[in-house]
């Protein structure tokens, strides 16, 4: 009875919470149940895109060798110039474990295109004459660091993806173009 007032009090501590609040979960221990507050990330601190003096979109993408982005979403706007840097911060070398960044077309589905990629390993896994890429970067290795510059596309959420065969299932994001 004692267990269940408490996980009672603890729910409504969590649905009491507002947006950018703090969250309540309950964690139970070997004799008792505790609550355990955390901070929600406020979203109007995203600090993924810094924009330049010049109104450039800089943005800066991690990839290692566990196969992750640490960007997953990148707002713009429609006509403005973006500028990514991707850094590999792994050991391995690209023929093993290389990454780049892909930016889809509108309706491009990742997994189809991946299966296109990945018979283009002479160039970088990406399909020569392609009209299925905004832009990309060249395939990096372990401790690399590349950079590309493009017009932002119209209006629209656009997929981003790693091109190295098997990658796009969990190197991914989505550009949001305003």
């Amino acid at each position: 009875m004692k267990y269940k007032i408490t996980l009672a009090l603890g729910l409504l501590f969590l649905v009491s919470c507002g947006k950018d609040q703090q969250v309540n979960t309950l964690q139970k221990t070997s004799k008792e149940t505790k609550v355990v507050t955390t901070k929600k990330k406020n979203k109007t601190e995203d600090k993924t895109v810094v924009v330049d003096a010049n109104g450039v979109a800089n943005v800066t993408i991690t990839s290692n060798d566990g196969m992750r982005f640490d960007v997953r979403k990148i707002n713009v706007s429609s006509g403005q110039k973006v500028r990514v840097t991707l850094t590999h911060t792994g050991k391995l070398d690209k023929r093993i474990m290389g990454h780049n960044v892909v930016f889809l077309t509108n309706g491009v589905k990742p997994s189809a295109f991946a299966v296109k990629a990945a018979a283009a390993r002479d160039n970088d896994y990406i399909p020569k004459g392609t009209t299925e890429v905004i832009a990309h970067t060249k395939m990096i290795g372990g401790g690399e660091t590349t950079v590309i510059e493009f017009i932002a596309p119209e209006a629209g959420t656009y997929n981003y993806i790693c091109s190295f065969p098997g990658h796009y299932a969990m190197m991914k994001g989505k550009l949001i173009v305003e």
